[in-house]
């Protein structure tokens, strides 16, 4: 998504993540099945999973759908597997210090509209 040089931002990890949690669970989906799950375009999609490719996350095969049209095959490859699971890590950490923080300001709200006279 980035150039190897500039940081990558949650935004773009989040969609990885989802790339390729998605292809982990419909290898066979068309990149346009991908980008409606995705809520992307379909040019993003494809540029995505190309910056997958590149990064040796996925990897693609050809095969013949039923309707005899040559079709791919998106697959996550070993490094994509460990990877995908660091970033579920990272990301449900993420989640709970969020989660954690909205509790807090949640309770702090509850304390500031108990305290107001009615």
């Amino acid at each position: 998504m980035n150039t190897p040089h500039s940081p990558v931002s949650a935004a773009d990890e989040e969609l990885e993540l989802a790339a390729m949690r998605a292809v982990a669970e419909s290898p066979a989906a068309s990149q346009r099945n991908l980008a409606l799950k995705l809520g992307i375009s379909l040019g993003k999609t494809n540029f995505l999973l190309r910056a997958l490719l590149e990064k040796g996350l996925v990897k693609s095969e050809n095969f013949r759908r039923s309707d005899n049209k040559l079709a791919y095959l998106y697959l996550l490859t070993p490094s994509g597997v460990r990877t995908k699971a660091r970033m579920t890590r990272d990301y449900l950490q993420r989640k709970e210090l969020e989660y954690a923080a909205l509790q807090e300001e949640i309770a702090r709200l509850r304390t500031e509209v108990d305290d107001e006279p009615d």
